[in-house]
């Protein structure tokens, strides 16, 4: 969730899609690009936090060189646990959040779940900047200039998770690819930074396998078990995926206008973007009748936040121990696991025709 900039732009965030949209930029959930003096070189990243940042499962980004694998053996013992943490916590707060979203009553309190996610962010943040840890020493910022970054924030954990609740766990994973083109149209028309040809034909076959995933995953299916995507889920999917690349553009500029890493970053944004859900939660949420709300329900919402700040724990060390690539890595693998095994838990055949899309648009993100 070391160096500062460059290897934490992708810092770990409050949400689920922040663990994917950080993780997961932080996770092959989210693609960054940031102009510099040199050619750009577009690699994957490393969830939202959550899972929430800065990015939980799928985005890429522009690393530097400097990275190294881990080094001794107890390194990379340390870097194989972390990685295995982040990787369950990721696969679990996304089946976890799924969960959550299939009661109606919580399905439609999205601001609080992800104000819930902020609090928690922070509080991580909080521990993790404290000896004996002190991961980070804390600089403040002024509310008026990180306030537009916390709206972002806010739009990047809350759109994707309303994608979550209304389309299939396999359309949303796959979805969360195309934030790689999408980052790499807006740095483009923000910063007119190019790829090489080969990057760009790289994309196609991502934007591609999405689209076809997108029409065969609406389709209505044969038997009802089976969860399908709605039109509504497929909306807040592109608005999601806009929102976060639009979310990973700006930190990379408020990295450099306001000189400081990633963790210092989303500890100033999260309390924040937490303050503004607190004043649009009365007029938007439906609250659930808490008192009905059955008790696994609870213990879900407390597990989401669990894993949330596992991951935005054991991504520091990822990124600390094995650099950005090692990261990028451990995005991919999260991204092929959660998609493996929402198809396995969707009740599909092999011979569903979307199998073609995901393999498209996985292929793709791989190469």
């Amino acid at each position: 969730m070391a160096e500062e900039a460059g290897h934490l732009a992708r810092a770990p965030s409050g949400a689920s899609a922040m663990a994917e949209a950080r993780s997961i930029g932080e996770d092959k959930d989210h693609a960054r690009l940031v102009p510099s003096e040199e050619k750009l070189r577009l690699v994957e990243p490393p969830d939202d936090l959550e899972a929430h940042g800065q990015r939980e499962p799928g985005e890429d980004t522009l690393v530097s060189k400097e990275s190294k694998p881990p080094g001794s053996r107890s390194s990379l013992t340390t870097w194989l646990i972390w990685t295995a943490v982040n990787t369950l916590a990721t696969v679990g707060i996304v089946f976890t959040n799924k969960a959550i979203f299939s009661d109606e009553s919580l399905k439609l309190a999205q601001l609080m779940f992800a104000a819930f996610h902020f609090s928690l962010t922070w509080l991580t943040l909080y521990t993790l900047s404290r000896p004996p840890l002190a991961f980070f020493k804390p600089r403040r910022v002024s509310i008026r200039e990180i306030a537009p970054l916390s709206v972002a924030m806010s739009l990047n954990v809350i759109l994707p998770n309303l994608s979550l609740a209304y389309s299939s766990m396999t359309f949303y994973q796959v979805a969360r690819i195309l934030l790689t083109p999408c980052v790499a149209a807006m740095n483009y028309i923000i910063y007119r930074a190019t790829l090489s040809r080969n990057a760009v034909l790289a994309l196609v076959p991502t934007c591609v396998g999405v689209g076809m995933v997108s029409y065969y995953d609406s389709l209505p299916a044969a038997d009802a078990k089976i969860q399908m995507t709605s039109a509504l889920g497929v909306v807040f999917a592109i608005a999601g995926i806009v929102a976060s690349s639009l979310y990973t553009v700006w930190v990379a500029s408020f990295h450099r206008k306001l000189q400081i890493s990633s963790m210092q970053l989303l500890f100033n944004q999260a309390p924040v973007s937490a303050l503004l859900l607190l004043y649009v939660i009365p007029f938007v949420d439906t609250f659930p009748v808490w008192s009905v709300v059955p008790w696994n329900r609870w213990a879900m919402i407390l597990m989401s936040g669990l894993f949330a700040s596992l991951i935005n724990i054991s991504q520091f060390y990822i990124i600390a121990q094995g650099g950005p690539v090692s990261s990028t890595v451990v995005g991919h693998l999260k991204t092929c696991t959660i998609v493996a095994l929402g198809w396995a838990t969707s009740g599909r055949s092999t011979s569903d025709q979307s199998v073609i899309g995901i393999l498209v648009a996985l292929g793709g993100l791989i190469s």
